[in-house]
């Protein structure tokens, strides 16, 4: 509808002729302003009255429960951690040692994950995101746990054996435990050459005894190697028990087994002389384990009664009683611990 304003000059009511320009002026202001309008609302909204928008209230609850989960799974592989150093703990000083296994190495325990493309999805997350850090963590506690699982398998199949293993390890003296029989004379270590003079490491344990003295094998076996010489070791037998286990009898006066001949523990193989390098009778006795010399005497009771060293001697290796594989682990315990 028109509006009509009064002219003075006609007298007359006339039709108000408006500005376009100024409409259209008007209506380019309003556009432009509005979006300062609402940019001025958001930031009261947000920035001065603390409000947040619905959406960012949501993200914001679904990080906070995000967080939340991560520090539980966090805390969740430090208890799996624990129980699982301790497992290894007693994987490697307890179970490994009692059937002779090496512990494994501090490499392969803490091997990594193979894949060279295996974490490429995290490449694009900071380097100190907690999502990257847990993959990284789980990764290689799963591997831990595989490692340890394969290494009980290998005790498992050992313990299956057992039986046999405690009567193929040596674990008792290679002489009767009568009183007056012999006397330990050089010992396992350091020591001055008796011949030539000057520091030696002494591989075995000496025991003096009269010429012919009967010498046991100490664990079942097989005759490796028997060697007569006129140096050295002199008359030489070495019996491989098996499980990673050696012994050495040297010096000796008669043997009285064959190569490639099985022999029982408590069987006689030989008797005490004085051949090879030596000063006078006595029996030279190693125990070798996996390639590396051992102390004979952790491997033997020297306290035995005669009565039961005489009873392994008649039964010529068979096992009497629980007490008796007890104490045997305990020498497998103690072999382990020291070799001095």
């Amino acid at each position: 509808m028109s509006k009509y304003v009064y002219n003075p000059d006609t007298l007359m009511y006339e039709v108000k002729k408006e500005k376009k320009h100024l409409k259209r002026l008007y209506l380019v202001l309003l556009v432009a302003a509005l979006p300062g309008v609402v940019y001025f609302y958001f930031w009261l909204y947000v920035s001065v009255f603390k409000f947040e928008l619905p959406k960012t209230s949501y993200l914001k609850r679904k990080h906070a429960a995000w967080e939340a989960q991560m520090d539980i799974l966090d805390r969740q592989m430090d208890l799996y951690e624990q129980t699982l150093a301790g497992i290894e703990q007693r994987d490697d000083d307890v179970y490994r040692s009692i059937y002779g296994l090496s512990p494994i190495p501090e490499p392969v325990k803490n091997a990594g994950i193979g894949g060279a493309n295996r974490y490429s999805e995290l490449e694009r997350l900071d380097a100190n995101s907690k999502l990257k850090k847990s993959i990284y963590r789980l990764d290689a506690l799963s591997k831990r746990t595989y490692i340890r699982s394969r290494a009980l398998d290998e005790v498992y199949e050992m313990s299956l054996n057992e039986g046999d293993m405690i009567s193929c390890v040596p674990n008792m003296p290679p002489l009767m435990t009568t009183k007056g029989n012999f006397r330990l004379s050089s010992s396992f270590g350091l020591r001055v050459d008796p011949v030539y003079g000057g520091a030696e490491r002494h591989g075995g344990q000496d025991f003096a005894a009269a010429n012919g003295t009967p010498v046991y094998v100490t664990g079942d076996g097989v005759v490796e190697k028997v060697s007569y010489q006129f140096r050295g070791y002199g008359n030489e037998i070495l019996v491989d028990h098996g499980y990673g286990y050696k012994t050495r009898y040297a010096h000796l006066n008669t043997i009285e087994v064959t190569q490639g001949m099985k022999v029982s523990r408590g069987e006689r193989i030989g008797s005490v002389g004085n051949t090879g390098k030596s000063t006078g009778y006595h029996l030279h006795y190693e125990v070798i384990y996996r390639g590396e010399r051992k102390n004979p005497l952790n491997f033997m009771d020297l306290d035995m009664p005669a009565t039961e060293y005489a009873a392994i001697i008649n039964r010529q290796g068979s096992e009497s009683s629980v007490g008796k594989r007890s104490s045997t682990m305990d020498l497998l315990r103690r072999s382990r611990k020291n070799d001095e």
